[in-house]
């Protein structure tokens, strides 16, 4: 997935704040220049990030991925190993592709992590190029911003400066604990505030790429598209960005508050970071006993307690996070810039096997056709719960599973997709919404439009392992230029492509990226009607019980120095 590639020819220096740095040509096209490896922060262990390394007058070579941020690893290789098998692959095919990623040595690791990495064929250009900043996914506990099908070159050369980042994950990147809120007056959202860093150093710096920093695009998949959420509700993140992409993930669902959950089902970042940490440290351990605890013994706790690790998110802490991401969106208190959002078709059918239930709000909705009933009057109340039962097929014990598969993409994904799309678009801003139902062509797939399978279209970063048809290539092609217009100019419209209307409430278009794309009006609705009108009441829940709390946080510095409910929809 890592291994090192052959070293790049040298590019010329180039000079940005922290120093000179010199990057390498690219391998497939030498007109982009690619620059790996740049520390966009500092940080301790659970502390905010701090201001970038500086290294004067001696280049840095920047060819080579940094460390990716220590990781549990069993998680991502067994949803890679899920993809393998639902794509409809021929059994010598499985075994070859789970050979070759078993053979893979693990990418370098470490704490020391804030690196991104920028490909640019713009660093001589005469006119500013638009960026776009990728999140990466892997349900804010694994995955980085080197892994390889991000780093290609389709986007690049539909002219725009792209850059990748990593993020602290996981505990490390999340752990809020009583000890740590004491020191700084917060604890638990370090991943968040790393990505906010990466986009201050991107404000700073990326005009030395050529790219223009007063039009910056966000983009993310899953987590990284909840984190763009996330980063909306920040108000430290405010002027950092100018448009944001959000494929498969809003965090609207996230009601982890730091002190006091107001929901009694969902308990407290600080109560579970006391629980993941008791058989580590003693109960009344000062952050320093915390940060003195040895790296490995954090990840074998994480992969011991996965429980646990759904816990590891932001939290509202009245600081980072003010309040309710899904309140934030409602109200109005996210800054409201050109979006483009969507979902895939078949969402739920890499997560239905684990969480057996249509909905994230209560797992293992199994037994009898009775209790599974009565389950789901319980979330959703008596007559919506029957209506649901109604739209997606869920009315006999036979035909419950696949319905109940197709209703948690739904649940997961699409009803916040469209919440969060909604909102921006009544606010006045152009909003632009899809749904990519492209499946493998394989009459033995399983798994349909599954969750991440549009990133090889979006990025050009097809496996050479999966049949890739004309159809395919087009279709990427179509999907990489409505992208990199929208980053361009707020619209993905362009020459040569299909006509892709601007979403509003009352039109409630949407856009299938299939070949051929075309229009959709009121996709699913009446369905993601019903999970919002649960959603909405999930926050005013929340916004009844709890109003944010006013911690102050250093937000004047350059760089800020089973019966129980699940968190959040974080994939």
């Amino acid at each position: 997935m890592n291994q090192p590639a052959p070293a790049m020819e040298m590019a010329d220096p180039l000079r940005i704040q922290q120093g000179v740095i010199i990057g390498g040509i690219d391998h497939d096209n030498p007109a982009i220049q690619v620059f790996n490896g740049i520390p966009y922060a500092t940080a301790r262990r659970w502390t905010a990030p701090d201001i970038p390394p500086q290294w004067g007058a001696i280049p840095r070579d920047a060819r080579n991925f940094g460390a990716e941020c220590l990781q549990p690893r069993n998680g991502l290789n067994a949803f890679v190993d899920d993809i393998i098998d639902g794509v409809g692959l021929p059994w010598w095919k499985r075994m070859l592709a789970k050979k070759y990623i078993a053979a893979q040595r693990t990418p370098p690791e470490s704490e020391t992590c804030l690196f991104l990495n920028v490909r640019s064929g713009n660093v001589d250009g005469d006119t500013p190029a638009p960026v776009m900043v990728w999140i990466h996914g892997g349900s804010h506990q694994a995955g980085s911003g080197s892994q390889s099908f991000y780093q290609t070159n389709g986007l690049v050369e539909k002219g725009v400066v792209l850059v990748t980042i990593n993020y602290r994950l996981g505990p490390l990147g999340y752990l809020a604990h009583p000890a740590l809120t004491e020191e700084d007056g917060t604890s638990g959202n370090y991943g968040l505030m790393d990505q906010i860093a990466a986009l201050r150093w991107v404000r700073e710096n990326i005009a030395s790429f050529g790219g223009d920093p007063e039009n910056v695009t966000l983009f993310g998949e899953s987590a990284g598209a909840q984190a763009i959420s996330e980063i909306m509700a920040s108000p430290l993140s405010h002027d950092l960005f100018d448009k944001v992409i959000l494929e498969s993930g809003s965090s609207s669902y996230n009601a982890l508050h730091l002190k006091k959950s107001p929901l009694v089902s969902v308990r407290s970042a600080e109560d579970v970071g006391m629980e993941f940490m008791s058989t580590l440290v003693p109960p009344a351990a000062t952050a320093a006993t915390l940060r003195a605890i040895p790296a490995a013994a954090i990840i074998s706790r994480a992969e011991a307690r996965s429980d646990l690790t759904g816990y590891f998110l932001p939290n509202v802490d009245g600081a980072v996070v003010p309040e309710m991401i899904g309140q934030a969106i409602r109200d109005g208190s996210v800054p409201r810039v050109p979006m483009l959002a969507g979902y895939n078709a078949d969402e739920g059918s890499l997560f239905y096997d684990d969480i057996q239930s249509p909905t994230v709000l209560a797992k293992n909705m199994t037994g009898t056709f009775e209790a599974r009933e009565d389950a789901l009057a319980d979330v959703f109340g008596p007559n919506p719960a029957k209506a649901l039962q109604s739209l997606y097929g869920m009315e006999t014990l036979e035909t419950w599973d696949e319905g109940a598969e197709d209703m948690l993409g739904d649940d997961m994904f699409g009803v916040h997709m469209r919440f969060i799309g909604r909102h921006n678009s009544a606010a006045g801003q152009p909003t632009w919404m899809y749904i990519f139902s492209r499946t493998w062509p394989s009459r033995h797939q399983t798994i349909g439009a599954y969750h991440s399978a549009e990133i090889p279209f979006v990025f050009d970063s097809h496996s050479p392992l999966m049949p890739v048809s004309h159809a395919d290539e087009r279709l990427t092609d179509i999907m990489m230029s409505y992208w990199t217009n929208f980053a361009r100019t707020g619209n993905p419209n362009g020459v040569d492509l299909p006509e892709w209307p601007a979403y509003t409430p009352e039109t409630d278009t949407w856009m299938e990226l299939d070949y051929p794309v075309a229009p959709h009006r009121e996709l699913r609705a009446r369905k993601l009607d019903i999970l919002e009108e649960n959603l909405n009441k999930r926050i005013d829940m929340v916004t009844e019980i709890v109003a944010p709390r006013d911690v102050a946080l250093f937000v004047d510095s350059p760089m800020p120095s089973d019966g129980e409910e699940p968190v959040a929809d974080s994939n």
